[in-house]
C-alpha cells in the first residue's frame, strides 16, 4: 500500500481515523467508549478549590464533572471561567483543562489574549504569504485587538474565498463563546471526534486517497496494522526489537540488539529504535513520562542518539527532551493528548 492514504472508519462501533503511509501507520484516532468530554471541547466552568501543592485549581464541568485547571493567579473560588479540554482524563482523575482557548479550523486557528497574525512557517513564497496576510487583515478587520489568528499551512493553495470564509467563521463563533460567560457549568463547543480531526488535519499534504467506505480498516489493511500495536514488542532492522510498555507512573521502553552481538550493534538498534519512538507512542496514545533503557553502548555515542532522538520529536508538539539520567537512562516526557490503545477494549 503506497502513498498517504487517510482512512475513516469504525472501531467497536466508535468512529476511528488512520493516517497511513507507505504500509506504515503514522496516526491513529478512535473516540472513546463512554460518553466524555473530547479535547478541544470548551466549556463555562466555575472555578472550585485551589490546590496549591499541585499549582492548580479544580473546576467544576457540566453535569458535575470535574476539571484542573493548572492555573492559580487571578483566579478565586465561584468565578466562571471558560476553560478548553486538553486531553483525556486518567483513571479516577480530573479532566485537564486549560484557560487558554483555541479555535482551530482547517486553515487557520483564532488565539483569544494571543493577539497578532502569524503565518505558518511551512509556507515559504513570499508573494503567497503576502496574499494570504491581506486576506486575514481584510477579514479581521473590526475584530477586538486580543484575538489572533494564525493561517495554517493548508491555507496555502486553498481557495481566497474559502479561507476568507474560514477565518470569518471561526472568528464569530470566538467572539460568541468569549461572551457567554453568564450562568452554570455548560458545553460551548464540543470538541472534535476522530473524523472530524482527521479531515481537519490530515489533509496537508494532500492524501493520494481518502478511504471511507464500510470496512475500510480491513480493506486497507488498517486493522492488521493495529492487531500488530496490541503487541509491546516493536520489530526493530537489524533483528533488534523494542518493549514498550505503559505503567501506571510511566511509560518503559527497553531497548534490545537482538542476535548481533558486533560492536556496532548496540548503537544502530538504538538509532532505529529513536527513529521509530515518537510514532510509536503517538499511535499507542501514550503520554506523560517516558524512560528508555536503550542498549548499553559507549558514552562517547550518546551525542549521536541525542541528535536521532531531537530529529525524531521535532514535529511532535509538546514533547520535553530531558536527556540522560545518572544511571544511563533516557528521559522524556509527552502531552498526553488521546486515551492509551491498550484502554480502548476491542
Amino acid at each position: 500500500m503506497k502513498g498517504r492514504i487517510v482512512v475513516l472508519d469504525e472501531v467497536d462501533g466508535r468512529p476511528a481515523a488512520a493516517l497511513v503511509v507507505d504500509g506504515r501507520l503514522e496516526d491513529l484516532l478512535i473516540d472513546p467508549a463512554v460518553e466524555t468530554l473530547l479535547p478541544g471541547a470548551i466549556c463555562r466552568a466555575v472555578a472550585d478549590r485551589p490546590v496549591k501543592g499541585q499549582g492548580g485549581i479544580f473546576v467544576k464541568l457540566p453535569d458535575g464533572g470535574s476539571g484542573f485547571l493548572r492555573q492559580i493567579s487571578g483566579i478565586s473560588p465561584g468565578q466562571r471561567i471558560l476553560v478548553q479540554v486538553s486531553g483525556p482524563a486518567e483513571p479516577g482523575k480530573a479532566l485537564p483543562v486549560t484557560a487558554r482557548l483555541l479555535f482551530k479550523s482547517r486553515f487557520c486557528i483564532i488565539t483569544p489574549d494571543a493577539p497578532g497574525l502569524n503565518i505558518s512557517r511551512r509556507i515559504k513564497d513570499e508573494d503567497t504569504r503576502e496574499a494570504l496576510s491581506a486576506i486575514a487583515t481584510e477579514t479581521m478587520a473590526g475584530a477586538t485587538d486580543s484575538l489572533g489568528l494564525i493561517l495554517r499551512s493548508a491555507a496555502e493553495g486553498a481557495d481566497d474565498d474559502a479561507i476568507a470564509e474560514d477565518i470569518a467563521a471561526m472568528r464569530g463563533l470566538a467572539e460568541a463563546i468569549l461572551a457567554d460567560l453568564d450562568g452554570p457549568p455548560e458545553v460551548l463547543l464540543d470538541g472534535a471526534g476522530a473524523h472530524d480531526v482527521a479531515l481537519r488535519d490530515w489533509l496537508d499534504p494532500e492524501p493520494d486517497e481518502v478511504v471511507t467506505d464500510p470496512g475500510a480498516f480491513v480493506a486497507q489493511g488498517v486493522a492488521d496494522l493495529l492487531d500488530i500495536l496490541l503487541s509491546p514488542r516493536v520489530s526493530l532492522s537489524g533483528g533488534g526489537h523494542m518493549w514498550v510498555e505503559a505503567t501506571r507512573a510511566l511509560v518503559a521502553v527497553d531497548v534490545n540488539t537482538g542476535p548481533d552481538t558486533s560492536p556496532a550493534a548496540a548503537l544502530k538498534v538504538n538509532i532505529a529504535a529513536a527513529r521509530d519512538l515518537a510514532r510509536q507512542l503517538r499511535v499507542r496514545g501514550l503520554g506523560g513520562q517516558i524512560v528508555v533503557d536503550f542498549a548499553p553502548m559507549p558514552k562517547r555515542d550518546r551525542a549521536i542518539l541525542d541528535q536521532v532522538m531531537k530529529a525524531a520529536f521535532k514535529a511532535e508538539t509538546e514533547a520535553n527532551l530531558a536527556g540522560w539520567t545518572t544511571l544511563g537512562l533516557y528521559e522524556l516526557t509527552r502531552k498526553r493528548d488521546r486515551l492509551p490503545l491498550e484502554a480502548r477494549p476491542r
